[in-house]
């Protein structure tokens, strides 16, 4: 097993994670909502994904989305 070689820079700022560690509380409070039908977010990847999004709209360091898979 070959050990991986760390670049030394995070991939997220901490900004993004307290975004979604603020959505995932939401979540588990029954509180957060999903954008435009408002239904209340029951799924943890949802909530990451919220979380996430919001921090990307804050401007915090995220990467940037990636495209939908071609079929």
């Amino acid at each position: 097993m070959a050990a991986r070689k760390s670049s030394g820079r995070r991939k997220y700022g901490k900004a993004a994670s307290k975004r979604v560690e603020s959505a995932m509380r939401r979540r588990k409070k029954g509180t957060l909502k999903s954008g435009r039908s408002g239904r209340t977010v029951k799924s943890r990847k949802q909530a990451i994904a919220i979380g996430l999004s919001e921090a990307r709209k804050k401007g915090a360091k995220v990467p940037r989305k990636r495209g939908g898979r071609k079929r």
